[in-house]
């Protein structure tokens, strides 16, 4: 059986608690969460979180009716209006600045994607935000 290195567990144990938090600010922001999270990181400076079965009812309806356009922009709305949130809670449990945040919906597949551009390691200020 293969090992598990101390730095494998700690990431590991960071990507569980993002997802975690995703999930979370999702049910808080939204009134219901996905039934499925997962954060991995992408090299060295990006993290994402792929969040399925994360719309609400009337957003399937929309999609269903060929109104996903409308799903996507509203989705984008709230993202925008609760960055602070999102970041606030990645930059906590990371322990590292975010620089850009993003979030992605496709509306057929009910699949929300949830992208953080962190500060690379070793530049100037590159811990979380005070």
């Amino acid at each position: 059986m293969a090992e598990i290195r101390p730095h494998e567990q700690r990431t590991a144990g960071v990507l569980a608690a993002v997802s975690s938090a995703m999930v979370s600010l999702h049910k808080e922001q939204f009134g219901r969460g996905p039934t499925r999270a997962r954060s991995n990181f992408a090299g060295d400076d990006v993290l994402v979180c792929v969040l399925e079965e994360a719309l609400l009812p009337a957003e399937r309806t929309m999609g269903l009716m060929g109104d996903q356009q409308r799903v996507r922009e509203s989705r984008t709305a709230f993202q925008a209006a609760t960055r602070d949130q999102f970041v606030g809670a990645v930059e906590a449990i990371v322990g590292r600045r975010v620089v850009a945040f993003a979030s992605a919906t496709d509306a057929d597949a009910g699949v929300v994607w949830e992208v953080f551009n962190l500060k690379p390691v070793g530049a100037e200020g590159d811990g979380a935000r005070p």
